[in-house]
């Protein structure tokens, strides 16, 4: 659901082994966003792979950042702090339980500014599914560390075997669903809710 190209010609996909460092380098990033937007987000979260300990993934830090609306006014606060919309990147992946209004999928996203680390940082509305689906995935796969290991293995595999890098999340993102729906009776199950924001 979060992988994104970030160039017209991609580079292969390269998966690494879980690093600490990651959740330090969220740590840092997030600090700067909440600075630059205030109340403006209602949450900013870790949310991907590198959240999740343990698991392997792309050397990409996932920041979530929930709104009450995508507007002018979270685009200008994050552009001032040089961070580059991606126009062309407007809503994520529907799951096959996705149901409601094209809105429910809608997004920005924005590339970091020079200099910072590499990153995908999606703003999403609060309380939307999509919003909902990415701390929900995260937060079920931190509880399944098998289901984690198997993600995985599977990414690695893809990685390994892709001929176009840009295929990669077109194959995964149906992967994602098959851990997305059981998380859902999960959810359910558990009366899961997602744990307190990071920043």
């Amino acid at each position: 659901m979060n992988e994104i190209a970030d160039s017209p010609v991609d580079p292969p996909v390269v998966i690494v082994d879980h690093r600490a460092s990651w959740r330090g380098d969220f740590v840092r990033i997030a600090a700067t966003l909440r600075a630059a937007l205030g109340a403006l987000a209602s949450r900013i979260d870790h949310i991907g792979s590198t959240s999740v300990p343990d698991l392997c993934a792309k050397d990409v830090i996932d920041v979530q950042i929930s709104v009450a609306a995508l507007d002018a006014r979270v685009v200008d606060a994050l552009t001032t702090i040089g961070y580059t919309q991606v126009d062309w990147i407007v809503r994520d992946h529907r799951p096959p339980d996705g149901v409601g209004p094209d809105s429910d999928w809608e997004k920005l996203y924005f590339r970091p500014p020079p200099g910072q680390r590499r990153t995908h940082t999606h703003v999403r509305v609060l309380g939307r599914p999509n919003q909902r689906y990415a701390l929900l995935f995260r937060d079920y796969l931190i509880a399944h560390p098998q289901t984690a290991a198997a993600y995985g293995e599977l990414k690695r595999r893809l990685a390994a075997s892709l001929a176009n890098p840009a295929d990669y999340p077109d194959v995964k993102d149906p992967a994602v669903d098959l851990i997305y729906l059981p998380a859902q009776r999960w959810a359910v199950e558990t009366r899961w809710q997602p744990r307190p924001p990071d920043a």
